[in-house]
This record gives structure tokens, C-alpha cells and sequence, in this order.
């Protein structure tokens, strides 16, 4: 082979002794990979439906809760830190845990390794959520992977899948030499039967019932007829109604007068005896009532021992039976089935051309032909990693503030949440935290012309003002697009923001009349934060008292707030401190740069020494944890929260994080005039622009936008109001750096007021 050789692959699926197809066939997979590619490592991650059940062979590297969705999360974790070079999924619905298998997209959206995935069922009409995480894995997955030309095109109808995209590889089957029924039939002691078999997890989709009405036209015929219904019952069919099916099968056998010519095997049987069982036979009947199952591993098998198969003409059976190599009949047509078995039990020779032909085609899909295949693709997709950003963004200019989306996302209401790209979505409506960052925003940009400053000042104001619950004394949080609140008290984080851009808003807003209103609503409100319980509300309604000082100096509901929290900020420090954790708290989160630079702010105003250093030590501590090894700001990635004294992980990457460790490191500069924190903001601030691990840019500098995380395989491409506002604060931020220093509030004021 030419081109780059995968030589470690991560699996995943069902596995034995879990008993199901798919775990039969994830396990066979495997062993077909390592029997071909003996040198290639393969790690096995099982789903796992009843965690504890299950004695997993040495080959399963780790069983993943079907439920939890934190173990899909871990599992992603040790994917990557494995040094997998791909991910093949086998992808079946009802394994995979949350709304239609949603959990399987925590996992596969954090990892940085091409995906390749085989779709064991593909559905025609999806339900709302079957559809959105599949459209999700079939953007995730490098190459698709069907089992019938069928699933090509319904992929490519349903879910407008490229073409090139989609492999039909057929289902694998066993390498045996082809067999004489009579030879096998001894060792089940069948000797002297004709033999007609139907195995599988018994389930009424199965289409038992047909085959058992057609009996006694073929017993009339040939009395020594036996049909064998191999395989236990369904698990989820045995968790509900234990073993009735089976027995609604018997009682039908019984009516029918053929009892003693049907054979229940209540058994999930092993490879090994499942292919001595096929070769016993001399018919393989499959009489599915789904037209739409596109494949069937139990066909699959029949065909590759070459069994005559007379089936119902599901999508799979169409395919592999076509040109003569099967027979179908019409779904639940019991006197057809009658007919096709007692032909082929008299007509010896049909019988085995039949068999022959079945066996020529079962050769073509042998286990090592399937590896084989697949791992031409696998290696195709090692070449496939994401285009790097070619200009170093170490090198580009900051960007000028823009308030072009911002608008975009606005209306008289407000600022709406989220978006779908950059198209603003309705349905999420709006909340007071981005309102309130809208509201500092006004205040803080610059070259902006005044009348339209002074109409979404208001607007954001306004948001801000009707959020705030004179009854329940706190601030509301999300409203509906219709104009409802959907709470009656916000979250604490939701009021400490409300009251840092109250504060700000008094000092900085351009028009004295917004100046009045935010010290106003200030006065109104701000005693709630005396009440809050959370570290991070403290540290928004502490930025929010710094600026109320600033604008009104001795402010004592202010410096109450500023003492208060700042001396318990610095004895939760004292509380969770070790020798290498020198943090507020035992775990790390969102926007964690605002606990030092609220005490940074608090220290400057109160000309409280002791809170500048603390600011300036935990600042410095937290700034390491976000660089990377080769120097660049890495954000906390959302899945290191609530990890008790863990290093933080990588992914995923927020925009609110660069922005609170800019503001935090402008504080820092600002307190102690040491320059090196103009660089450590200068790098946070780089980050949007592309100096950061995956070397993409995040902020979109024709529009203001900025795309909402970096992911291990790339961008969030949704630009909602948190991560566009992060963009033109931190903007705002590093261009305010480059000014002369001077007081701006009062240069602000006298040029508006």
C-alpha cells in the first residue's frame, strides 16, 4: 500500500457477551481486523446497557454506560490520550444514550481523529431528533460506511450526504468450506429431517408466525419436515413481557398441528455453533415483515455457507438475493412461502444450484474482504487533518470594534441568545446576562455614531430595567421571543452581571441621562448582592461596586460590597490552597479570570494592598493554566469543570474565557504597571484571531462575529451573543490599551454630557 498505514484504531459498538447482532458483529469486526492486520492495535470501547453485567474480554478497553453521558466525555479523553489515530463506529439506533443517540456526539465532537462510521440501519423517515444526530455524525465522519446500495440512497435523499462520501461494503461472513447438510445434521440429532431454519433474537418483526402457517401445507408433503427457530428472545422483548412471544409462537404450532414439527432453540449461540447450525440446514428462511431493514447479519451468514435462502423481500434481501442467488416471496404470504420450501425440499438439484450460486456470492464478503476495504478507507483518511491558518495571528493587527453583529442579533427588545450560524434564532429569545454585557458595551466603544449609540443603550437598558422583580428583589433572567419571562428570579451569576452594568453603566455611558438611570437602578438594586451566595455573583457585583465607586466616590453600599467579598474571596484562597493550586476554589470553570480581577479592582479603588496581591498571585497561577506548551493561550475548556484539583482540559474553548482573562490582565497592568501583563492580554486576545491550538480563527473581522468555541475537530460555527459580545469587549479592551492613559470617564462625560 502506498501513503501513510494506520496502526492504532479505536472501535466502537456492542460487544460479546453482550447478546445482540451488533455486538456480534462489532466483536467479529475485530477479530477480522487483527486476523488480517496482526500488527495493527485495536482498542474496543463497548456500550454497555447494564454496566456489571457484562464479562468483557481482555480485547475491550473500556465499557462505556450506555446512559452516562460523563463516560462518553471520559471515554473521548482516553481516545485521545491513547494516541488513536481514527475512530470506526458502528453505528446502531437504541445504543447509544440521550435523545436518538445523542451522547454518541459528546464524544466524537472531542476528538481531534477522523471518524469513519458503518450505519447498521438507515431510516427512511427519521423522527425530528433521529435526524438531527444524524445529520451531526454524518458531518463528524470522514467516510460512511452502508451494507446495500439502498442506504446509499436514502442517505443521500434524506440527509443529502455526498455521494463520494458513502461506501457500500457488505456485511462480513465466515471464511467456511462449504458443507453437506447431512454431514452436520448427527450432531443435533436431525438425521433423516428436512431441515428449514430461522435464527435470530426472536422478536414479532421477525415474521415467525408466517413461516409457522405455512407447515402444514408443506408437512402434507413431506412429513419429515423440521422447522428450527433459533436464538433467545430479544432482551428489551424479555424485559417486557418476559417469554410470552415465544409461547404465542408454540400455541400457534399447536393449532396448526405442526408442533411436533417445530423445534424452539431458546439460545444466543456462539460463533462457532451458529455456522455448524447454518451448515445443518437445508433451507434458510427469513420471512422479516420490515421492507425497510437494510441489513440483516443472519442473511448475510446463510449466504455465506451457502445456504438457499428463501426470504421476504426486505431492502437487504433484495440486494444480496437479486440475480437469481435467493428466492423471494411477499411479505406474510404464508402460502407462498408453503410453495417456495416444498419445491426446493423436493427438487434436490434446484436445490443445490441454489446453493452453489449463494456460496459464489458468499465468497465476495468473507470477514477479510470487509477489513480489507475498510482499512483502504481508514488509511485514505489519515491525510484528512484540517487545514491549519497559513498567516501566523501572532503577527495581525488587533481588530477595530464593530457593533455590525451586535446589531444583527438585536431587535427593540434586545439582544437574542443564540444563532444558528449567524442567523439569530427565535426560539431561545433573550436573556438579562447578554443584555447586561451589551449594556458595558455601549459605554465602552468608541467611533460609533451617537444617535445609534443612544438607541440600543436605551433598548439594552430597558431589557435590563423590566428584568428586575421589585416582588421576588432579584433580577429575572430569560425571557421568550413573545416577550414572557420564563423565571420570576434569575440565576446569582445573572444578578451580579445585571449589577456590574448598572455600575458601569453609571461611570462610563456616554449620555448623562444613562448615567442618572444606571446609578439610579444601581441604588435600587445592588443591596441584593449582599445576598448572593455563589463566588463568581460576588466577583460580577464587586466589578459592578468598583465602577459605582469610581463614578461616585465613597459609595458606601459599594465599599460594603468591595470589603465584603474581596476579604471572603481571599479565605476561600486560604481554604483551597495547596502547594501546586493556588485558586479560590478546588475546581476550575467559566469566566475564572473575574475572581482576580475583581479583587484587582477592588485593591485599586479601596487602596486595599492585600487585594492587589492576591489578584496579581491568583491572576499569574490561572494565566499558566491557560497557556499551552508552545506558548499561546489555551481557554479552560468547558469539560474541566467541577474536576477537583485536576489540570484543566483542553476542550471545549469559549470565547468568554479570552475575554475575562484580557479584562483581568488590563486590571493587572493598571494596578501594578508591570508590562507583561499587556502581553499576557495581548495573548488572550489573540486567541480569537487564530494563535490558538487548532490555529483557527474565531473572530469574523468582515462583521464583528465571532463563532461560539473551538472544538478538537474545529470551530462551533454558531455565532451566538455571548461569544460576538466577548469579541468587541476584549476589542474595546486591548484598543483602549493603546491610548494614552488618562481619566476616560471624565474625558467620556464632558464630550456627551
Amino acid at each position: 500500500m502506498n501513503g501513510p498505514q494506520i496502526g492504532h484504531l479505536a472501535l466502537i459498538g456492542n460487544f460479546l457477551p453482550r447478546k445482540c447482532g451488533l455486538a456480534t458483529y462489532t466483536t467479529d469486526t475485530y477479530m477480522a481486523l487483527k486476523q488480517s492486520f496482526p500488527d495493527l492495535r485495536v482498542d474496543v470501547y463497548a456500550m454497555d446497557d447494564h454496566p456489571g453485567r457484562y464479562d468483557y474480554p481482555s480485547a475491550v478497553t473500556r465499557a462505556i454506560p450506555q446512559h452516562d453521558r460523563g463516560a462518553y466525555l471520559d471515554a473521548a479523553r482516553a481516545i485521545e490520550a491513547s494516541g488513536a489515530q481514527a475512530l470506526w463506529i458502528q453505528h446502531e439506533y437504541g445504543i447509544y444514550g440521550g435523545a436518538a443517540g445523542e451522547f454518541l456526539l459528546a464524544l466524537t465532537d472531542r476528538l481531534s481523529i477522523p471518524v469513519i462510521t458503518t450505519l447498521h440501519t438507515v431510516l427512511e423517515k427519521p423522527s425530528a431528533d433521529e435526524r438531527r444526530v444524524m445529520d451531526a455524525l454524518l458531518r463528524r465522519s470522514e467516510r460512511v460506511i452502508v451494507m446495500a446500495e439502498k442506504g446509499r440512497d436514502i442517505l443521500k435523499r434524506v440527509h443529502g450526504v455526498d455521494d463520494k462520501k458513502v461506501i457500500m461494503i457488505p456485511h462480513g461472513v465466515p471464511d467456511r468450506p462449504f458443507a453437506d447438510p447431512d454431514t452436520m445434521k448427527p450432531a443435533f440429532g436431525w438425521e433423516g429431517r428436512e431441515v428449514v431454519l430461522t435464527f435470530g433474537l426472536l422478536a414479532p418483526n421477525k415474521g415467525i408466525e408466517t413461516v409457522i402457517s405455512a407447515l402444514p401445507q408443506v408437512v402434507a408433503n413431506h412429513p419429515r419436515a423440521l422447522y428450527v427457530v433459533l436464538g433467545a428472545t430479544h432482551p428489551n422483548l424479555v424485559a417486557h413481557e418476559g417469554e410470552a412471544y415465544r409461547e404465542r409462537l408454540k400455541a400457534l404450532a399447536q393449532e396448526r398441528g405442526v408442533a411436533e414439527h417445530v423445534q424452539f432453540i431458546d439460545a444466543f449461540v456462539d460463533y462457532d455453533d451458529l455456522i455448524d447450525y447454518l451448515q445443518a440446514a437445508d433451507l434458510y428462511v427469513t420471512p422479516y415483515s420490515n421492507p425497510a431493514q437494510i441489513t440483516s447479519g443472519t442473511l448475510s451468514y446463510a449466504v455465506g455457507v451457502g445456504k438457499p435462502v428463501i426470504s421476504t423481500p426486505y431492502v437487504h434481501a433484495t440486494e444480496i438475493l437479486d440475480q437469481d442467488h435467493g428466492v423471494q416471496v411477499a411479505f406474510g404470504d404464508s402460502a407462498a412461502f408453503a410453495r417456495e420450501i416444498d419445491r426446493l425440499l423436493t427438487d434436490k438439484v434446484a436445490r443445490a444450484a441454489l446453493s452453489q450460486r449463494a456460496y459464489a456470492r458468499g465468497r465476495t464478503m468473507i470477514w477479510p474482504r470487509l477489513a480489507e476495504s475498510a482499512m483502504a478507507e481508514l488509511n485514505g483518511m489519515l491525510g484528512k487533518a484540517p487545514r491549519q491558518l497559513g498567516r501566523a495571528a501572532a503577527e495581525m493587527a488587533p481588530l477595530k470594534p464593530d457593533l455590525a453583529a451586535v446589531e444583527r442579533m438585536s431587535d427593540a427588545t434586545g439582544m437574542l441568545q443564540h444563532s444558528i450560524y449567524s442567523v439569530p434564532d427565535r426560539r431561545h429569545g433573550y436573556c438579562i446576562d447578554d443584555n447586561a454585557r451589551a449594556l458595558i458595551l455601549m459605554s465602552k466603544i468608541d467611533d460609533v455614531d451617537e444617535t445609534l449609540r443612544d438607541k440600543w443603550t436605551s433598548i439594552y437598558a430597558s431589557f435590563v430595567q423590566y428584568a428586575w422583580n421589585p416582588d421576588a428583589r432579584r433580577f429575572r433572567n430569560f425571557m421568550n421571543f413573545d416577550r414572557t419571562w420564563c423565571e420570576d428570579v434569575g440565576s446569582e451569576d445573572s444578578n451580579g452581571r445585571a449589577i456590574w452594568a448598572l455600575g458601569v453603566t453609571a461611570r462610563d455611558a456616554r449620555a448623562q441621562k444613562h448615567r442618572d438611570w444606571a446609578s439610579m437602578m444601581f441604588d435600587t438594586t445592588a443591596a441584593i448582592a449582599l445576598e448572593l451566595q455563589a463566588p463568581r455573583a460576588h466577583a460580577f457585583a464587586m466589578l459592578g461596586a468598583a465602577a459605582m465607586i469610581e463614578a461616585h466616590p465613597g459609595h458606601s453600599l459599594s465599599r460594603d460590597i468591595l470589603t465584603r467579598y474581596g476579604e471572603e474571596l481571599i479565605a476561600l484562597l486560604d481554604q483551597a490552597r495547596r502547594p501546586e493550586w493556588q485558586w479560590f476554589e478546588i475546581v476550575l470553570a467559566y469566566d475564572n479570570a473575574r475572581l482576580p480581577e475583581a479583587l484587582l479592582r477592588a485593591g485599586k479603588v479601596l487602596g486595599r494592598r492585600d487585594f492587589i496581591d492576591v489578584g496579581l498571585e491568583t491572576l499569574d497561577w490561572i494565566v499558566g493554566r491557560q497557556t499551552s506548551p508552545e506558548g499561546r493561550f489555551r481557554a479552560v475548556g468547558s469539560e474541566s469543570f467541577g474536576r477537583p484539583y485536576a489540570e484543566p482540559l483542553q476542550f471545549d474553548q469559549q470565547p468568554l474565557e479570552a475575554q475575562a482573562t484580557v479584562d483581568a490582565c488590563v486590571a493587572a497592568h493598571e494596578a501594578s504597571g508591570d508590562e507583561r501583563w499587556v502581553d499576557e492580554a495581548l495573548k488572550a486576545y489573540r486567541w480569537y484571531l487564530g494563535a490558538n491550538d487548532l490555529e483557527l480563527p474565531l473572530a469574523t473581522a468582515q462583521d464583528g462575529g465571532c463563532f461560539d468555541g473551538l472544538m478538537p475537530t474545529g470551530l462551533n460555527r454558531n455565532q451566538g451573543a455571548e461569544s460576538i459580545l466577548a469579541l468587541q469587549l476584549a476589542n474595546c479592551a486591548i484598543s483602549a490599551l493603546g491610548k494614552p492613559a488618562q481619566n476616560v470617564s471624565t474625558t467620556r462625560r464632558a464630550a456627551v454630557a
